[in-house]
């Protein structure tokens, strides 16, 4: 690749680390970047999981205030998102993508329009709260699972897929945003580890991108923390649409 095509994959791995913290599918961004530079599909999937990586460490530590006083609830989800992530990463590298990229733009919609229904979910299930915290219910980490295993296959809008599981079954947007951020880092480091052993990582892509995607990650954390739930809300749920219409048309 020349000079100019490594200047554009950063620079794009720096949108999509942003855009990851603020509300997920920046994958959605550097993927098709990467396949338009000349990389094979799978090739660029999961040089595109390996690159934006060091992206979701940057989000976590930019939203690492909302972490206190969630460490059981972190623990349980990030075991739960490993588990998801292997499975995904393995089905990637064995089994063919076409089933699965048919579900894929339902999975975003449907995603996306669970964030808009989330205020009206959240008055009726206030009355299950404790202490101001609502006992985690067992189908959430049954669709964490789920939704990790999504995104060790795949990982496009995986942010915007458990930002809005997360905010039905929390009843805290902010918060979140903020677990979001800590399991898509989990599974992306999952991923790393099958990908790097078994998968056609580029890894001078890598190189280039990773650490632009760190820079973003970290931004997108500090401008997503100071952002009121309602415009957030109402982000989410058009850019989710946006990528579901996306992936509906793309070839």
């Amino acid at each position: 690749m020349s000079a100019l095509d490594l200047l554009i994959a950063a620079g794009v791995a720096l949108l999509a680390g942003g855009i990851n913290s603020i509300a997920g599918g920046g994958s959605l961004i550097l993927f098709p970047t990467l396949v338009a530079l000349g990389l094979p599909t799978v090739a660029a999937n999961v040089t595109n999981s390996v690159a934006q990586w060091p992206g979701y460490l940057g989000a976590v530590v930019g939203f690492r205030d909302h972490y206190r006083g969630q460490r059981t609830r972190l623990v349980a989800m990030s075991a739960v998102a490993v588990l998801g992530g292997t499975a995904g990463s393995i089905l990637l590298l064995t089994t063919p993508s076409a089933a699965f990229d048919t579900v894929v733009p339902v999975l975003v919609l449907l995603a996306s329009l669970l964030i808009g229904a989330q205020p009206l979910l959240t008055k009726r299930l206030q009355a299950n709260e404790t202490d101001g915290e609502r006992r985690d219910p067992l189908w959430l980490y049954v669709v964490v699972f789920l939704a990790c295993v999504y995104g060790g296959y795949f990982g496009g809008a995986l942010g915007v897929i458990l930002t809005a599981v997360l905010a039905v079954g929390l009843g805290r947007l902010k918060l979140a945003n903020a677990i979001k951020s800590l399991l898509a880092l989990v599974t992306a480091s999952t991923t790393v580890v099958v990908f790097g052993i078994f998968g056609p990582v580029d890894w001078l892509l890598v190189a280039v991108c990773a650490p632009a995607s760190l820079v973003g990650g970290y931004l997108g954390a500090k401008v997503a923390d100071r952002i009121p739930s309602t415009p957030l809300r109402v982000f989410i749920v058009v850019f989710g649409i946006a990528v579901a219409v996306y992936l509906f048309v793309r070839p």
